[in-house]
């Protein structure tokens, strides 16, 4: 069996980073800083386009031009605060003229500020460790004990289903990740009479993501769960239910801790159906 470790989500699949830029300096490190090979990146030109990237897909992170203000800037700062949860990076000359601007962003709760010419070549590796994926995996890398995760299997297994950060993922995927059989994986994650379920877990993780993702006011249920690739609300909504016995309006107030604690009450296995006895 592999090391068991906390993978790098940027070696597992793409990051999303939603760039809003006009000028052509811009867009050009953008591209540079993230190949499209190991990154899904979504360049807009207009606030709306931006805008309406996260409700398309979980963005982790949003890099906003600053060297070109314009009438729309404002209101593109100003998102900051309605996705609380994706870190915003602003990206600029440093003029002095940018002042402003710049005091703006730091009001707006802007993750950090990158300076052309002096942060190109570094661009990636300072904004890797902000994202939304890499910050859910970093915050669940020991699994509470309440889950039982606590043979090398269970701790491999969760390590590679963070990493996810949240995304549908199938148990396959997870058995690939550790070269073994799904078959395998799921027999041995649940043996013993207080293992959970893999596929409760999974679920369990995307419900996680779901809750962080429902404290931002620029969400609504059914964004989060187009964006956390959730069929439905319908479908959110039974999982939520099934998982952690609460409604997907719930998801807002409640802690990872609390979510933890309703899973450990009883669903953390799948019921089976009770045999007909036979007759005599």
């Amino acid at each position: 069996m592999k090391r068991n470790r906390v993978p790098n989500p940027d070696s597992r699949f793409p990051i999303t980073v939603v760039v809003l830029a006009v000028r052509d300096r811009a867009r050009a490190l953008a591209r540079q800083a993230f190949p499209r090979r190991r990154t899904h990146l979504v360049l807009a030109r207009t606030v709306r386009d931006f805008e309406a990237a996260f409700h398309a897909q979980l963005v982790d992170v949003a890099l906003l031009d600053l060297g070109a203000p314009n009438d729309e800037t404002p209101r593109a700062i100003d998102l900051a605060r309605e996705f609380p949860s994706t870190p915003f990076v602003g990206l600029t000359p440093l003029r002095s003229t940018d002042a402003s601007v710049v005091a703006r962003c730091a009001a707006s709760d802007f993750a950090d500020l990158a300076v052309e010419s002096v942060d190109d070549a570094m661009l990636r590796d300072r904004l890797l460790p902000l994202t939304f994926t890499w910050r859910f995996a970093a915050a669940l890398r020991e699994p509470p004990e309440v889950l039982h995760i606590d043979t090398p299997l269970r701790k491999q297994a969760w390590a590679s289903l963070v990493a996810h950060g949240g995304r549908p993922v199938l148990t396959e995927t997870l058995a690939a990740d550790m070269g073994i059989t799904r078959e395998h994986l799921s027999r041995a994650f649940a043996a013993g009479a207080d293992a959970p379920n893999i596929k409760r877990v999974i679920d369990l993780v995307r419900l996680l993501a779901a809750a962080e993702l429902a404290k931002n006011p620029g969400y609504d249920v059914g964004d989060v769960a187009r964006v956390l690739g959730f069929a439905s609300s319908s479908h959110l909504s039974t999982t939520a239910q099934r998982i952690v016995g609460t409604r997907p309006t719930s998801l807002a107030r409640l802690r990872a801790v609390d979510l933890f604690e309703r899973f450990g009450q009883g669903r953390n296995r799948s019921r089976r159906p009770n045999k007909p006895r036979p007759s005599h």
